[in-house]
């Protein structure tokens, strides 16, 4: 009812709201679901790893997952390959190049995976203006019906003042969850990034083992 009442401009940003808090709605479930899958699949991924005695073997069978964890690996792996090919190896230069190729790859992996959360952090921070904007609006159409009617009685001035609240009230709720999503996001996004550091650090060190007992 507020709604089909409400004037051109406070529709255009009621609607721009809710089509907001429809797409971020619908980022924190699939986001939700996709990291959820990412930790479950990474954490058979690392067991299996830690097992294997043939991480060439493991690789070939492995290393074209899509999971962070294998990316890392497979740059890994590569650039153990590439620096190792031809003799004599130096085992410095090597160490630096695993470091680099698979710190660059865990960059990579956290900005893919958190491309859509920019969008939370702006939902976040512009609905709640955007439905101040609305608020606004809809008190200076009150002020313009009280000048128009010469009349500042509750039935001539709630409508806009009602407008306003429902504007700003669908600000908030589209802003909300987005603030609440991100933050928590981040940080389960931050922990993946601390733990894809720590099997990188791992096969650093076994690969730095075997530049030592192969020179």
């Amino acid at each position: 009812m507020l709604f089909m009442e409400a004037d051109i401009v406070v529709k255009t940003v009621m609607i721009g709201l809710l089509l907001a808090s429809i797409w971020t709605w619908t980022i924190i479930v699939s986001f939700g679901m996709n990291i959820a899958q990412i930790t479950r699949k990474s954490d058979r991924f690392e067991r299996a790893f830690s097992k294997t005695e043939n991480i060439d073997k493991f690789f070939d069978e492995h290393g074209q997952s899509n999971l962070p964890s294998a990316k890392v690996l497979a740059a890994g792996v590569k650039e153990w390959r590439r620096s190792t090919a031809k003799g004599p190896v130096d085992r410095e230069g090597t160490r630096q190049r695993l470091a680099t190729a698979m710190n660059a790859t865990i960059a990579h992996e956290v900005d893919r995976i958190a491309d859509r959360l920019n969008f939370l952090a702006t939902v976040g921070s512009v609905a709640p203006f955007v439905g101040l904007f609305g608020t606004v609006w809809g008190i200076m159409r009150s002020f313009s019906a009280i000048a128009a009617e010469q009349n500042s009685s509750l039935a001539v001035v709630a409508p806009g003042i009602a407008e306003a609240l429902f504007a700003t009230a669908i600000g908030l709720f589209a802003a909300i969850p987005a603030v609440i999503a991100y933050n928590r996001f981040s940080h389960r996004l931050n922990k993946l990034e601390a733990r894809m550091g720590r099997f990188a650090d791992g096969f650093h060190a076994t690969l730095s083992r075997e530049l030592e007992i192969g020179n």
